[in-house]
């Protein structure tokens, strides 16, 4: 465990998590109401969505936490900045959540498992809040990064990106509503872009992301050995750019693509795969065909594991 938040800090997460969901939940009546949103705030926010959430699959979870491939230095800079955008936390302090995570997944010392109040009705759904959001709320609940990201405290590049979150921070909600000004030429303009593309698009991001911990470890398919309960669940895959197939993740936790069978949609996946055509990325560690039949359980076992 870390040390405990201070309560500046701890006020800082409850304005960031509850704000932008404050929107979220507003965003439908303000729409059928007021009609205030167009389509350069669609646009924006789409585009927004897509490129800082890849910042966190790409740069956060497959590089930073676990290795999946090495990017070239502009690269490993420029997506760690975009992950920093989805105001899910600094890279380091995010990483050292999600190794601790692996390290006791759904067993006691996991920073986020459903599984830790038992299986009953009230205790799932407790569960649920928990590995859903609630975990965050929890002074006490931090990661010492010392002992789980020594290696990314030793990387300059990466120290002085985090000591910068405050700023991009900032700037996630300030460049949606500058473009949207320059683009509508309005103040309203502006403000529904900051709206929709900055306060709604993050806590879309957030749920979303917050799903993969606590819906991917509760329900779905499981056709690969893991040693937990991470689940594959469809629905999810394409808002989690390719995160929700999250059994072969645990079962494979290095591999760069997490979508192995076909059809299943992984574009954190295709962009590692561009990368590496570019040798922006090197050191790719894609599954063998070998390793994914290792891996894959019978279908009655399946069934029992699911």
């Amino acid at each position: 465990m870390g040390e405990k938040r201070s309560v500046g800090h701890q006020s800082l997460v409850y304005i960031f998590l509850i704000g932008p969901m404050i929107a979220l939940a507003a965003a439908v009546p303000f729409a059928w109401t007021t009609g205030l949103l167009g389509v350069t705030d669609i646009v924006l926010a789409l585009v927004f969505f897509f490129v800082t959430g890849h910042g966190v699959t790409l740069a956060y979870h497959r590089m930073l936490t676990h290795g999946s491939f090495k990017a070239n230095r502009p690269l490993k800079i420029f997506i760690t900045i975009l992950g920093s955008m989805a105001v899910q936390g600094n890279p380091i302090g995010w990483v050292a959540d999600h190794r601790r995570h692996h390290a006791f997944s759904d067993k006691e010392g996991d920073p986020h498992s459903p599984w830790l109040f038992g299986t009953s009705p009230w205790a799932i759904t407790k569960g649920f809040w928990h590995s859903h959001m609630g975990w965050m709320f929890q002074r006490n609940n931090t990661t010492n990064v010392q002992r789980y990201c020594p290696d990314l405290l030793r990387d300059k590049d990466l120290v002085r990106v985090s000591s910068l979150f405050w700023l991009w921070t900032i700037l996630t909600f300030l460049l949606p509503a500058v473009l949207g000004g320059l683009i509508t030429m309005s103040w309203m303009g502006a403000l529904t872009a900051f709206f929709w593309a900055g306060l709604v698009r993050v806590s879309v991001l957030h749920h979303t992301t917050w799903a993969t911990n606590s819906i991917c470890h509760m329900v779905g398919e499981r056709p690969f050995k893991a040693r937990d309960k991470a689940a594959n669940v469809w629905p999810l895959a394409i808002a989690s750019f390719g995160e929700s197939w999250h059994n072969l993740h645990h079962a494979d936790p290095t591999s760069a693509r997490h979508g192995v069978l076909k059809g299943q949609i992984d574009t954190t996946a295709r962009l590692i795969w561009i990368f590496e055509k570019f040798g922006w990325a090197t050191d790719v560690k894609w599954p063998s065909e070998e390793r994914i039949k290792k891996l894959t359980i019978e279908r009655d076992e399946a069934r029992a594991a699911a």
